[in-house]
């Protein structure tokens, strides 16, 4: 798979700014899931497509999210994408000073997925 999402050869300012990451997250999606691999495999479809799909409409800037979502749905109708984030307050702090994890909380958790409902 890695050769089908060579980025070298990619054209368009957008779609050259959004290979390398676009890539990665397929790859890693086809690793999640071996429908999804087979469905790009079996698509015809170029990574150029794809991206020149995923930067159609796109104005100044698309988030992570967005680029992902249209990657997905370019090969696979339906699919979703969903992203978790987390922070991590106290870091490397924790093993120096464990009385730090005992009275905080040491991670947050938000779903990009509810930031997108409002």
């Amino acid at each position: 798979m890695t050769e089908y999402f060579n980025a070298s050869p990619i054209k368009g300012q957008i779609q050259r700014a959004i290979a390398d990451e676009t890539a990665k997250a397929l790859m890693h999606f086809c690793e999640q899931e071996p429908e999804f691999r087979q469905a790009i495999e079996q698509s015809g479809k170029t990574f150029q497509q794809c991206l020149d799909h995923v930067a159609k409409g796109v104005g100044r800037s698309i988030s992570d999210l967005q680029a992902y979502q249209k990657a997905v749905e370019f090969y696979f109708s339906g699919a979703k994408v969903h992203f978790r984030m987390e922070i991590d307050l106290v870091g490397d702090a924790a093993e120096k000073k464990p009385e730090i994890t005992m009275s905080r909380k040491s991670e947050l958790s938000v779903s990009l997925d509810d930031l997108l409902d409002f």
